[in-house]
């Protein structure tokens, strides 16, 4: 029985980069009944050495396990823009796993910074819904920057439970 229930892995994190930074890897999905998501990868840093560049984009959660298991947390996206240029484009976070039919959907990962005078800012993952009894996963926030990036959207409540709250722009 074991085999159906450990929990996935973690996604490893983006590289670096001058131009577009590494996408986080994916969490892994959990057992085939039992077992939480791991947690989605971190984006890589975009625009290393004065670049604007490109945040990469933060994995997904991975999805939980058929009936009990809570969804993997999306990783944040890669910040843009390095040393004091003012540009560059955020990462975009990744969105949290699905729960199993008990468990809570993943939040949402943040989305990644940007240059403060004309860059924008990565938008926020969506939380992870769930099924049937447990909590939707928050959304994630969006990343500062001249024009921060757009909010996440919570996750949908089981039967039994409480829709994830949004991210905050």
């Amino acid at each position: 029985m074991f085999a159906l229930g450990p929990s996935g892995g973690a996604g490893g994190s983006g590289g670096v980069s001058n131009n577009l930074g590494g996408a986080g890897g994916a969490g892994g999905s959990g057992g085939l009944l039992f077992g939480s998501g791991g947690a989605g990868g971190n984006g890589g840093w975009g625009g290393a050495g004065g670049n604007a560049g490109t945040g990469g984009a933060g994995g997904a959660g991975g999805k939980a396990g058929f009936l009990i298991g809570s969804g993997g947390a999306g990783g944040a996206g890669g910040a843009a823009g390095g040393g004091a240029t003012p540009a560059g484009t955020g990462g975009k976070g990744g969105v949290g796993g699905a729960a199993g039919l008990f468990g809570s959907g993943g939040n949402g990962g943040a989305g990644g910074d940007a240059g403060p005078t004309n860059g924008t800012g990565g938008n926020g993952g969506n939380g992870g819904n769930a099924i049937l009894v447990g909590d939707g996963g928050n959304g994630g926030n969006g990343g500062k920057a001249a024009t921060n990036g757009k909010a996440g959207t919570g996750g949908t409540g089981g039967l039994v439970g409480a829709d994830g709250l949004n991210g905050l722009a």
